[in-house]
């Protein structure tokens, strides 16, 4: 007897998925307590981008190990991610917390690497994530954490103070390095696929 097959109402309810719409509905409070006067506000809107990055991690964990990967996981969860980041960057951008310039190029290397992948799935070709795109994500998870804690602090034991928005920005750019270099590798990755994949034919 053939397994049904899962609906989407189905796979709503999986824990995997509910876990990715929890960090969708944090967005909102994250950007609600980024406040350039207030510390404990500042420091609260980083422990919630703090737990939403922890869901990215869990639900890829359960969803391989309760064999819940479902079709509306994987629409979900890189949305998920894009729409946390392009949001914590926008607003900084509106506190005055980083540049213009900087949040426009890492926006603008997320929409194209998404359009990129995009037409290869609609080509049938594969773009694997590579270390460079981890690299990137990873410096940005931190350098958006330390511009969203801001405000400067005494370091402990010493008379030394740190400027958690000015290493934030240095986080940033040392990351946009990666995002850019990265984008390269996307588009190179994808020019090769395609000559293969029309070579192949070709020989057919």
């Amino acid at each position: 007897m053939a397994e049904r097959r899962r609906t989407l109402r189905d796979e709503l309810t999986d824990l995997p998925n509910l876990l990715t719409l929890g960090r969708v509905l944090v967005i909102p409070f994250v950007v609600y307590f980024i406040d350039n006067r207030s510390q404990v506000r500042s420091f609260v809107a980083m422990i919630l981008y703090l737990l939403a990055a922890v869901t990215d991690f869990l639900d890829g964990f359960l969803a391989r190990q309760r064999g819940q990967v479902s079709l509306l996981g994987k629409f979900l969860d890189p949305l998920a991610d894009k729409l946390i980041v392009m949001a914590a960057l926008v607003v900084l951008v509106d506190v005055d917390r980083l540049p213009v310039w900087m949040v426009v190029l890492l926006l603008a290397r997320e929409l194209a690497i998404t359009g990129l992948r995009s037409i290869a799935s609609s080509e049938g070709l594969v773009i694997a994530a590579g270390q460079w795109g981890k690299y990137k994500t990873a410096l940005q998870l931190v350098g958006i954490s330390f511009c969203l804690v801001h405000f400067r602090y005494p370091l402990l034991g010493t008379r030394l103070w740190i400027d958690f928005n000015v290493i934030g920005f240095w986080v940033l750019c040392v990351s946009l390095f990666f995002s850019l270099f990265s984008a390269f590798q996307y588009v190179q990755f994808f020019v090769q696929a395609a000559e293969a994949r029309d070579h192949a034919a070709q020989e057919k």
